[in-house]
């Protein structure tokens, strides 16, 4: 397995693990906030990446150049990257709690796409669009969390203690 293979296809486990190691310097607040978030961005970037593939069809590059692809892929559509997708919520995600680790998890994020790209698995359109449903996914999910911990403060300050 050559260089590209590997960062097309274990890249997306180290945003992961260092996104839990981020969620690990949390007080239990946050952690439950980005737990949320999480579990929201986790069903909006489902429904975008969905809903963006039902509109826009992309072959993927070894189906239209005949170039073998550096790694074993199905010949389906390739919009969005749901890799980058993926990537790029966890990133976006983290980068609302911990600002210097999102930044290089968006970095990151950005080389999976570049990764996949270079494995003929994806065109650049297919990345632009999974980044840009990951942060949007990361986005709804924080402001829907922050929402939802507001109001459940609100709602343990105002009932009677039992």
């Amino acid at each position: 397995m050559n260089l590209t293979a590997v960062l097309a296809t274990y890249t997306l486990f180290l945003v992961l693990l260092i996104a839990a190691g981020a969620w690990l310097t949390l007080d239990r607040p946050q952690k439950i906030e980005l737990v949320v978030a999480g579990a929201v961005a986790l069903a909006v970037v489902g429904i975008l990446i969905l809903v963006g593939s039902m509109v826009w069809t992309d072959p993927r590059p070894f189906v239209v150049d005949g170039v073998a692809p550096a790694i074993a892929h199905a010949a389906d559509n390739g919009f969005p990257s749901d890799h980058t997708a993926a990537a790029a919520a966890v990133a976006g995600l983290v980068l609302a709690y911990r600002r210097r680790i999102g930044i290089l998890l968006l970095l990151l994020a950005v080389g999976v796409g570049i990764s996949r790209v270079a494995a003929h698995v994806h065109h650049v359109p297919d990345i632009l669009g999974g980044l840009a449903f990951g942060l949007i996914a990361a986005g709804v999910g924080v402001v829907a969390a922050r929402a939802a911990m507001r109001a459940w403060a609100a709602r343990r300050a105002t009932s009677p203690a039992a």
